[in-house]
């Protein structure tokens, strides 16, 4: 028997020093082009790793420390579709990375709407999953997608598994949908290869993917979200960000928000307070990695008229004026009529191209994309013109004449184009003294080469004698139907704050 300890005692031992990578260093994986990619992993205390490159003669040694680990720093070339050998020797042992890619890498994080894959959840389909499934092959050498699994213990891990797939059509039906459909845009854009990892978990709360040390300074402090697994905090955190904290990367994709709805007040600080501490995790020149985030998408939340779903996602974009590098694509068109009470929609192609045309734009200099989206600027109320009345009787407004006297003039960030559509839009309410709100009748001006901020709107409303705030499809389920020029859409606001 005590022959038999021993020798389990050294296989144990022998186990614990042996050269070890994380799985998210492994053959098929991307880094980050022309940078100095860190990669680390554990081997014998004290001893000497040694990690060469098949793009480079030069060698990378490392001492791993008295826990065993280590790290290094590879000197990455530009991107390439050429597939590269990394090699890492250590303990006696040689390691061999095949099928490496060099290009652009984007960590992608958040709840369902970023984990669910191509292939849809039950019931919740993607839509053109199939033909993106069966074209995926086209990017084999182009995109590449490593799925970090769910963990969830209480303590910072320094392990999580997640290996790198290859894009073909037997991998990508679980591959996330709005990852896949930002790397497939982006690489076209761009003509170079683009990995995601996708680190997400249905349902997780932004506490979820914070730290301990910070959820206890908050009153409520590791309190989870309510009684389901996904609503605990902080174990998003320990599990499955933290292993990974420091894989080189170009920026973060952000798709999260419903468990967080009613809160859009400390959402804003704690939002901000998580990406400040992911960007200091990654150390990375400059500290301000760019993270571009998904709107709320319209949902019913038990009252289709209510209003906590918009509140929530005026403040997303509130954030992304005031956080560093922030950026939030509009999504409020991007969703059927029949699917209100359906919080996974199917259209995430658009959200992936509209991920990737603000990268593009904003990262990597791409000219003569639209990738920012009209949002409303100012108001102000002018006495009726000539153009104005004849365009006035035509409407049940000739009737009233309240609403004949002054119009409301309209005028929108990132629309000097103008509209893709003149007239029969839908969606927007006035109100005046009371507060209270009615459906008013909005069309696209014809004067605005006259104007310096390009095109505007034009409002009446017949029941409101003096308009003094406006809102559109402020609410929680509303359809965007009206957009620039390019067919983005109008991001849904009040001014009645």
């Amino acid at each position: 028997m005590r022959k038999i300890f021993l020798l389990l005692f050294a296989l144990v031992t022998w186990s614990a020093h042996a050269l070890e990578l994380p799985e998210i260093f492994g053959s098929n994986m991307m880094l980050q082009q022309q940078t100095q990619a860190k990669m680390w992993g554990w081997a014998k205390a004290d001893s000497k790793v040694e990690v060469t490159a098949s793009w480079t003669t030069e060698k990378y040694t490392a001492t791993a420390d008295k826990k065993g680990k280590w790290m290094v720093k590879l000197n990455t070339p530009a991107a390439s579709y050429d597939p590269q050998t990394v090699t890492v020797r250590g303990d006696g042992e040689t390691i061999t990375l095949d099928n490496v890619l060099i290009g652009e890498v984007w960590f992608c994080s958040g709840q369902s709407n970023m984990e669910m894959p191509l292939g849809g959840f039950w019931n919740c389909p993607i839509e053109g999953a199939n033909e993106a499934i069966a074209l995926s092959g086209k990017y084999k050498r182009a995109i590449r997608v490593a799925t970090i699994p769910k963990a969830d213990p209480l303590e910072p891990q320094e392990k999580v598994g997640g290996k790198w797939m290859t894009c073909e059509p037997e991998n990508a039906p679980a591959f996330s949908a709005c990852a896949y459909f930002f790397a497939r845009t982006l690489t076209d854009l761009l003509d170079v290869p683009v990995g995601v990892i996708n680190c997400s978990w249905g349902g997780s709360c932004v506490e979820g993917w914070m730290p301990k040390e910070i959820l206890l300074t908050y009153p409520d402090g590791l309190t989870p979200c309510s009684d389901a697994d996904y609503h605990r905090k902080m174990v998003m955190y320990n599990g499955m960000l933290y292993p990974l904290a420091g894989y080189t990367i170009k920026g973060f994709l952000w798709n999260q928000g419903e468990s967080n709805v009613g809160r859009e007040g400390e959402y804003i600080e704690r939002f901000t307070t998580m990406v400040n501490l992911w960007r200091k995790m990654w150390n990375q020149p400059g500290d301000k990695l760019p993270i571009y985030t998904v709107e709320l998408p319209p949902y019913w939340y038990d009252n289709a008229e209510g209003d906590w779903g918009a509140k929530f996602r005026e403040a997303q974009h509130v954030i992304a004026k005031q956080l560093d590098n922030c950026g939030c694509v509009c999504t409020s068109d991007l969703i059927y009529p029949y699917e209100s009470k359906q919080i996974h929609g199917a259209k995430k192609l658009e959200i992936g191209q509209r991920l990737a045309y603000m990268a593009a734009s904003r990262d990597y200099g791409m000219k003569g994309l639209m990738a920012e989206f009209p949002e409303f600027d100012f108001m102000k109320t002018v006495e009726v013109s000539k153009d104005d009345q004849m365009v006035i009787a035509g409407t049940a407004v000739s009737e009233n004449p309240n609403a004949t006297g002054k119009v409301t003039l309209l005028y929108f960030t990132n629309s000097f184009d103008g509209f893709d559509r003149m007239d029969d839009i839908e969606g927007f309410e006035a109100a005046g003294e009371d507060g209270v709100f009615h459906p008013a009748i909005v069309w696209s001006s014809s004067e605005w080469r006259t104007q310096p901020q390009g095109c505007f709107l034009k409002l009446v409303c017949p029941e409101v004698p003096e308009v003094k705030s406006v809102r559109y499809n402020f609410k929680n389920f509303a359809l965007g139907k009206l957009h620039n020029s390019r067919g983005l859409p109008v991001v849904p606001f009040r001014t009645d704050k």
